[in-house]
């Protein structure tokens, strides 16, 4: 099964939820505060909806409790990731 790992920087408590790619780290922007796990559970909700992968395909391998974080994806690799990443940042 392909799979892909990405790293992003996260920045919980922000206006609205959204992401973009600046020199090659995926910065996303949540709403959700980073406690209880809210803002991971936010992130996971979050690329589900852009890359269209369930959100059990989605497990965060490293920095659960930091704002960078390494994620996994499974079911899709780099290429389409960064394709359908492009496609959601271009709407």
């Amino acid at each position: 099964m392909e799979e892909c790992i990405i790293t992003v920087k996260v920045i919980p408590k922000s206006s609205k939820n959204s992401a973009q790619l600046e020199n090659g780290v995926l910065r996303i922007h949540l709403n959700a505060p980073p406690v209880d796990g809210k803002a991971n559970k936010a992130l996971v909700e979050l690329l589900a909806e852009i890359v269209h992968v369930p959100k059990s395909s989605i497990e965060i391998v490293r920095g659960e409790k930091g704002r960078n974080k390494q994620i996994k994806i499974k079911g899709l690799n780099e290429g389409i990731f960064m394709k359908r990443l492009e496609q959601y940042t271009n709407k």
